[in-house]
């Protein structure tokens, strides 16, 4: 930083300020916004940008959407941006509720000094609960660190989170004049990733070729406060939770080893529909599946691991194959035995051990090969062990209703187009007499979360539907199998093999053929 005039500014770094503000609900937010930003000691030009205007004393206001969409708003601060290209050193965009301070600024200043041309640092939104509660709304269901991207620039550690949308963002000025130069910043407004609002926010990070990192060995000079605290209590992780996974981020840093990822966790649908939740919470079903004499548990794809934590509670000894250490994290350090490596070699990072019943929750259909999959785990159970596998179950009247627009790219691509296998009661049956294993009980589970009237009627009346009936209205399938003797199971295995082969005779003479539920 160069030094500071007499007044105390600091006349040298121009900075532009975009602040999209819809209507006046955030007013007083934006007030506060406007005053954190006059207080710092920079040559600071701000700009509202909202449908009425909003000019004062030392503010422009651009009034107008791009589109007749309200949601894209957002996008009006991109031509402001490249109009001014040229006059400032840094540029900011924010939602009207996202207070910066002079201290992250100078934070992002120092950190971008080591990045190489491509690595943007980014913050993470925190929010303070009534109670001084901390939480951090970005860490979310499928969003998670990439435990692949950690690396070292001079005393920090970044890694990169698979949400990118912090609703705002700072662009240095050769960072604005390469994602301009790209062809992917100044667009007209559109959803991809994300939604209108956030697409705005995250174009420079996967638009213009250009990738976020948080420094999270700084973590705390790269959150902002997300002033409307709108998700306390409802969306993201807690302050023990991030410390948790920092440092397991920290520590793979240290010692230069990348670990690789237990499973592809997220599919190529809209909004990454049916990929992994990693913070899935625990699911009464699932508890109630396991057989109550087990007293060993193998979670396959272990998460943040609230329902391995809850066996440990009940005193079951549980070992988990996580899907990645960091998310993991605060599970290991409850108690959870973990075991890390290829699940192709599960018997002999088990050295051997039978477990009483393992769990496959919500991550088969996103494997590879399911049935292969289903099959590495027979070395670890024996004649009597249980195996409890939860899918999404897609073709349930439900999920037809809610997925409508993604059916026809589920029923008419394949697993290397979408990421995802066609997942039903049907579908896990033949998954499991494939691998060897017999079906012992199928149940329908429903989402206890649902937010609409009609979902939250649909759940109530579930409860008091036949077996056949819940299942055709379930969100989700628990299924209870078990490991069939050696001989059984490779009869049935044959006989899989010899359906399959008349119908890809059947196939190849030409008659019509259909998907296989």
């Amino acid at each position: 930083m160069t030094a500071l005039h007499e007044d105390g500014r600091d006349a040298s770094l121009r900075v532009l300020v975009a602040l999209a503000s819809y209507g006046t609900s955030n007013d007083r937010y934006l007030a506060r916004l406007i005053r954190e930003y006059r207080s710092m000691p920079f040559d600071i030009d701000i700009v509202v940008l909202s449908n009425i205007d909003k000019s004062g004393r030392g503010v422009e206001c651009r009034v107008g959407t791009p589109a007749k969409n309200p949601w894209s708003l957002p996008f009006a601060h991109k031509p402001l941006f490249a109009e001014r290209a040229n006059k400032y050193d840094l540029f900011i965009y924010s939602e009207d509720d996202i207070l910066i301070t002079e201290k992250n600024l100078r934070a992002f200043l120092e950190v971008t000094a080591v990045l190489q041309q491509d690595e943007i640092a980014g913050y993470l939104r925190i929010e303070k609960g009534s109670d001084g509660e901390e939480n951090y709304p970005d860490i979310h269901e499928n969003f998670h660190w990439d435990s692949t991207s950690v690396r070292s620039r001079g005393r920090y550690t970044l890694a990169h989170l698979t949400n990118e949308h912090a609703a705002c963002y700072v662009l240095t000025q050769a960072q604005l004049r390469t994602a301009i130069q790209s062809g992917g910043f100044l667009v007209d407004p559109y959803e991809g990733k994300y939604d209108l609002l956030c697409t705005a926010a995250t174009d420079p990070y996967t638009q213009c070729g250009l990738k976020k990192f948080v420094p999270v060995s700084h973590v705390d000079d790269f959150t902002v406060h997300h002033l409307s605290n709108k998700y306390v209590g409802r969306v993201g992780i807690s302050a023990a939770e991030l410390r948790d996974q920092t440092e397991a981020l920290i520590r793979i840093a240290e010692r230069c080893k990348t670990p690789s990822p237990l499973f592809n966790t997220e599919t190529k649908l809209s909004r990454g529909l049916y990929s992994k939740d990693y913070y899935e919470p625990v699911s009464e079903e699932v508890i109630s599946a396991i057989p109550p004499a087990a007293r060993s548990v193998l979670s396959i794809g272990c998460g943040s691991g609230a329902t391995e934590k809850r066996l440990i509670e009940r005193g079951l000894r549980v070992v988990a194959m996580p899907l990645d250490p960091v998310v993991s994290s605060g599970a290991a350090a409850r108690g959870v035995e973990m075991i890390y490596g290829d699940i192709d070699e599960l018997a002999t990072l088990a050295h051997g051990e039978k477990f009483d019943c393992i769990l496959c929750l919500n991550v088969l259909h996103l494997a590879h090969d399911p049935v292969v999959a289903l099959s590495t785990l027979k070395d670890c159970l024996s004649d009597s062990s249980s195996v409890i596998i939860q899918t999404p179950s897609m073709l349930s009247l439900r999920t037809i209703r809610q997925t409508f627009r993604d059916m026809p790219v589920l029923l008419g691509k394949g697993y290397s187009s979408t990421g995802v296998h066609l997942s039903t009661a049907r579908a896990v049956k033949s998954w499991c007499t494939r691998a060897g294993m017999k079906v012992n009980r199928t149940i329908g589970t429903l989402n206890r979360q649902e937010t609409s009237r009609l979902g939250r009627i649909a759940s109530a009346v579930g409860d008091f539907l036949p077996a056949p009936l819940a299942i055709s209205m379930a969100t989700s399938i628990v299924v209870s199998a078990r490991r069939l003797p050696d001989e059984r199971s490779q009869l049935a295995s044959q006989s899989i093999r010899a359906h399959d082969t008349r119908r890809a005779l059947s196939s190849s003479e030409g008659e019509s053929r259909t998907a296989h539920f």
